[in-house]
């Protein structure tokens, strides 16, 4: 599956994560987000935006993706290596 479920400390729905093959970690989509319900082809919508600095230059991070039909759209604005591409998503966490 391309989709793990996110459950909050008291075992309660918080939302879904994938595997970002950009940004080599997860993103979680909370309830704001819609979901297909198709945990091997999910979409969820609106698009996934993440800025961080990290490493000890607190360099800024940006991913900034769609996920449609189990594939993941980056955006231009990415600062990875996998902006302007789109990719499969990878299965959860492999």
């Amino acid at each position: 599956m391309k989709v793990t479920e996110v459950k909050d400390t008291k075992g309660e729905h918080r939302g879904w994560m994938i595997f970002c093959p950009g940004c080599g970690h997860g993103h979680v989509y909370d309830t704001r987000w819609t979901f297909n319900g198709d945990m091997n082809k999910p979409t969820f919508t609106p698009s996934y935006l993440s800025r961080c600095k990290s490493g000890p230059e607190k360099t800024l991070s940006v991913c900034h993706s769609f996920v449609t039909d189990g594939r993941i759209k980056f955006l231009n604005d990415c600062t990875h290596a996998l902006a302007g591409q789109t990719v499969d998503l990878p299965d959860e966490f492999t």
